[in-house]
């Protein structure tokens, strides 16, 4: 198979219909009648696995792959991956604000430079100015704690060859984030400047941008565990200084010593970084703890299409 194009459901039903309408004309446009449309319903709470179904029906390329639950974009999207067939794979949300038609440019780029996937970039991040300024502020913040330089701005938007796939569904990590693993996957990946729209509100909030950051930021990179080291060391040297200093103002120059301010300070400081360094490690300890159950990061209900009938 030539192409297969991947998207995944949660409350995409108002969008859906002109989406497969869409993509279908784009997948034909590029590979004749060699493709599939790969839909994966995430535990989406409106009606659209029934019309994902009625697509199928319809549609003799379209796959549906029902989860049993919702459990989060980043691992629909493995599934789907894992799902696809195509020689090359273009992986796109389906809620419309990306465009199936950039598939076209895409394949151009890719087999003009002759590289491994064509990811889109936004030029300009959508949404208001917080959206823009946390969203910024999360991958600067990655960067400095982990050393990897993920692509600013980036979309889900990509076009992918076989072997990358194939390499990106080698990852069998329970916590999954799919910027970092775009990206460690390596090969020769490019980016094209696309404008995305908006259709809905986003759904990461700052709590959930906090979330993912804590999460991606363990998930490739063990710095906050030598960070705790070297903090820990850094306030030793202080206080060995500080009491040597004391020392010193009680043999030579005999003053008082401070009153309770500065040592209740102290306590307070030092508690409160204890507490949140044994909750890095915490966190450490959870990511182990769900790695070595072997769980797998996604259960599939039932596929749907006339391939599996």
């Amino acid at each position: 198979m030539k192409l297969s194009v991947v998207a995944t459901l949660y409350r995409s039903a108002p969008h859906l219909r002109e989406f497969h309408a869409r993509a279908s004309q784009a997948a034909r446009s590029f590979a004749g009648d060699d493709y599939e449309i790969v839909l994966v319903n995430d535990g989406s709470p409106d009606n659209s696995l029934d019309i994902a179904i009625e697509l199928t029906r319809l549609d003799r390329h379209v796959t549906v792959v029902d989860l049993s639950r919702n459990f989060g974009h980043h691992k629909a999207m493995m599934t789907g991956l894992a799902h696809a067939k195509g020689r090359q794979v273009f992986l796109i949300d389906s809620d419309l604000e990306e465009e199936p038609e950039w598939l076209e440019a895409f394949a151009q780029q890719m087999d003009l430079e002759n590289c491994d996937v064509v990811h889109g970039i936004q030029e300009r991040r959508k949404g208001s100015w917080f959206e823009r300024w946390s969203g910024q502020w999360f991958y600067r913040l990655f960067k400095a704690l982990t050393g990897l330089a993920l692509p600013e701005n980036v979309v889900t938007a990509r076009l992918m060859t076989r072997r990358y796939v194939d390499a990106l569904l080698r990852h069998k990590e329970r916590e999954v984030f799919m910027a970092g693993l775009w990206h460690i996957t390596g090969f020769d990946q490019r980016s094209h400047v696309i404008k995305k729209h908006s259709t809905s509100a986003t759904t990461y909030t700052f709590r959930r941008k906090m979330s993912l950051l804590v999460n991606s930021v363990t998930s490739f990179s063990n710095t906050p565990l030598v960070s705790i080291f070297y903090i820990g060391v850094s306030i030793s040297l202080f206080a060995v200084t500080y009491l040597a200093y004391l020392i010193t103002q009680w043999i030579f120059f005999t003053k008082p010593l401070s009153g309770w301010t500065s040592v209740m300070a102290s306590i307070w400081l030092l508690g409160g970084m204890i507490i949140s360094f044994i909750g890095v490690v915490g966190i450490y300890l959870s990511k182990i703890f769900s790695e070595t159950k072997r769980r797998p990061y996604t259960i599939v209900r039932q596929i749907y299409g006339q391939s599996q009938e």
